[in-house]
């Protein structure tokens, strides 16, 4: 069978060229007779491949080097308990913006913790927009703020981010990390579960800057501590050592691709075509404002449920996976990670072309 456009959320498309070289290495890697599932990860070859990932994110993202790169496990869902763990201070507050789902479940953990004040929400029209951010808004005695910077299911992204002043910057980016240029030294941490960008499902990358280290409590566990995994450079117990390796190889697929830069340049043509043609569409629409459309999550929508499922149809005849929205929004979902060649959207829009051609 003939690779698909896999539109998923994620577990999403991973570039060919890197499976390809997985594959190739699968078996016997490096001469070594063995997998890198094989390795210990104690070896001379997988330290090889940690660091090699390591540096390939700093190069790609001009990590400053105040700050440290993290591999760890449990995804960004366990961030949302590790943050406010590892941050708060003496008066547990945190400050959250509530721009959907993913920063609800974040709110609803760290409430475990801190006294969470939600400082901006866009609940009000459904999570269709991105509120806007003040530092006014911020309490000074607060130890973080939080974001959420792309908002999978909603199709939300900040376009620019919060100038938040020295409470620190805390920002779960695990669906749009990798897409674009960003400032690192605007957060205090950015957090992203690999299975969107960097690599298969597994993997959580927490970029942190160092001075936020060590302030855990001594009652938090040593596997949920930043200093543990900092110490031992990420190596406090065994890490998914196949999809490090994995990250590495997307990390120099990028590199190799013109870099972020040229990701940007990509995904913004990707994203400007889907949705110029939902735009000039007749029958389907964009349930989010234009100001805060994101360029990897794109839901739409048509009149009725039961066109949705004749367009699901025709569409997976085409070759064209996962493309159901979430229930919270319904219709449809185009996620467009970097993995996902301009090709496939090119399909999509003819699909969607001729379908409507078809249902007038």
């Amino acid at each position: 069978m003939e690779r698909i456009f896999n539109f998923s959320a994620g577990p999403s498309m991973l570039p060919l060229p890197v499976l390809e070289q997985a594959q190739k290495e699968l078996t016997n890697y490096k001469g070594s007779g063995m997998s890198v599932m094989e390795l210990s990860h104690r070896s001379k070859l997988f330290t090889d491949i940690i660091e090699g990932a390591e540096q390939g994110l700093r190069d790609l993202m001009q990590i400053p080097d105040n700050y440290k790169v993290l591999f760890l496990q449990g995804g960004a869902s366990q961030q949302f308990a590790m943050v406010p763990m590892n941050l708060l201070g003496p008066d547990k507050k945190a400050d959250y913006v509530n721009t959907g789902s993913w920063s609800k479940k974040a709110m609803k953990e760290a409430e475990r913790f801190a006294d969470v004040n939600v400082i901006a929400s866009s609940a009000d029209k459904n999570f269709t927009y991105i509120p806007e951010v003040s530092k006014d808004m911020i309490d000074p005695e607060a130890s973080y703020v939080h974001i959420t910077t792309n908002n999978t299911i909603e199709g939300t992204a900040f376009r620019h981010m919060p100038d938040t002043g020295d409470v620190p910057l805390v920002a779960d980016m695990s669906s749009n990390i990798l897409s674009e240029e960003i400032d690192v030294s605007k957060f205090g941490i950015i957090y992203a579960g690999a299975q969107k960008n960097i690599g298969p499902a597994g993997l959580t990358v927490v970029i942190i800057r160092e001075d936020l280290i060590g302030h855990a409590g001594e009652d938090v566990p040593a596997m949920l501590n930043y200093k543990t995994h900092s110490d031992a450079g990420s190596l406090y117990n065994t890490p998914p050592t196949f999809a490090v390796y994995m990250a590495k190889l997307v990390f120099e697929y990028i590199k190799e691709s013109g870099g972020l830069k040229e990701m940007e340049r990509v995904n913004r043509d990707k994203a400007e075509l889907l949705y110029l043609t939902i735009e000039e569409s007749g029958l389907f629409t964009s349930p989010v404002e234009k100001k805060s459309r994101s360029l990897m999550n794109i839901p739409f929508v048509s009149p009725s449920e039961e066109t949705d499922a004749a367009f699901l149809e025709g569409a997976k005849q085409r070759g064209l996976e996962t493309l159901k929205g979430h229930r919270s929004v319904g219709g449809m979902r185009a996620s467009i990670y970097n993995a996902m060649p301009k090709e496939g959207v090119q399909t999509l829009v003819d699909f969607m072309n001729e379908f409507e051609k078809n249902h007038k």
